[in-house]
This record gives structure tokens, C-alpha cells and sequence, in this order.
């Protein structure tokens, strides 16, 4: 098991208020340089597959992996890495979702698993599967698309991933919203 400190999961209203605290942020390492990875198309579709493989056992319908989504990850893996702290506060931003606004997609939905350390993805999306918290994130019905992304921390041993889900609004729709703040704690 990953251990409880080094795995979060979070969900919010794409609208919500922002906020200053986030209540699973735990400093891993020192601040420093990080390698900041693109996602492969590859691994990106290999993260929306295992998530799938969740949500088909729910009877969920499948995502899609998303290069976007898979930007916004990256970016925020990224300044988990240069920062040393897996948050899902960014360095300028309150969330996922505010994140996800930035980059031009407009959520009607979003939420984010993150983890640090010196774990492969099979081993971050096998143990966001078996958590509670982040496994209510993959199956929140709502999501359609899905992003994977990681950071190497300067220590070279500790990797920060990040995964983002997402349902973009749909204009004169009303959608439900949802705020689920959920982690292993």
C-alpha cells in the first residue's frame, strides 16, 4: 500500500468558492527542479483504460482519455514536483477545476486523484482502485474524459502523478452539480 499520506482524492464543483487550505496536502520532499514529462498518448489511454476497468464493474459507461486533461495533469504534477507537496492546490490555482477553466475546458464536473513517490502507474492506479476515497472520484457517473500526468522531483526517486476527470458543460443544460472532497486520511 501506497500509505495513507501520499495518496489524495478530490472533487469539486467546478464554480465552488475558493479556497486556502487543502486538508490532504502533505510535503513530501524539498522544493527544486523537477522533470516535467509530457504524457504519452500511450500511458494516457493506459490510465483512461484501468479507469474504465473500474467503472465497467460499476456498470459505469467508459471515458475517454483526454490530451487536454492530460496537459492540465502534467502541469499540475509538475508544480506538485517543483513545489515538493502533493496538494490539490496549485502554486496559482484553488483546484482541478479552476485549473481545467484555465486551459479553456469548461467542467461541468471535475475531480483529481494525486500521489508522491517512488511508484510506477501501475502500481498509483492499482492503489487509487483499492482507496475508498479516490475510487468514488473514477466513479463519479458524470465524467466522460479523463487525464493522466507526472513529475519526476529532483531527488530523482520521487514522482508526483496526478489524474484528472472531468464532463465538460453543455450550454442551456442544466447538469447536477456535485462537490465530493474525499482522500485517505
Amino acid at each position: 500500500m501506497l500509505g495513507l499520506a501520499l495518496l489524495a482524492g478530490c472533487g469539486a464543483r467546478p464554480d465552488a468558492a475558493p479556497t486556502a487550505t487543502d486538508p490532504h496536502a502533505v510535503q513530501v520532499g524539498a522544493p527544486g527542479r523537477a522533470a516535467c514529462i509530457a504524457t504519452a498518448e500511450a500511458q494516457n489511454a493506459a490510465g483512461a483504460a484501468a479507469t474504465n476497468r473500474a467503472r465497467a464493474r460499476a456498470g459505469l459507461p467508459p471515458v475517454r482519455p483526454s490530451p487536454d486533461l492530460a496537459r492540465v495533469a502534467a502541469e499540475h504534477a509538475c508544480d506538485m514536483a517543483r513545489r515538493g507537496r502533493m496538494t490539490h492546490l496549485g502554486s496559482k490555482t484553488t483546484g482541478p477545476g479552476m485549473r481545467l477553466r484555465e486551459a479553456g475546458y469548461r467542467p461541468a464536473i471535475s475531480a483529481e486523484n494525486i500521489a508522491a513517490g517512488p511508484f510506477s502507474l501501475g502500481r498509483v492506479l492499482d492503489e487509487w482502485d483499492r482507496s475508498a476515497g479516490h475510487k468514488a472520484n473514477i466513479l463519479l457517473p458524470q465524467i466522460s474524459d479523463f487525464g493522466l500526468g507526472q513529475a519526476l522531483a529532483e531527488d530523482g526517486r520521487t514522482v508526483y502523478w496526478a489524474a484528472v476527470y472531468a464532463a465538460p458543460s453543455t450550454q442551456g443544460a442544466t447538469r447536477p452539480r456535485v462537490e465530493r472532497r474525499a482522500g485517505s486520511r
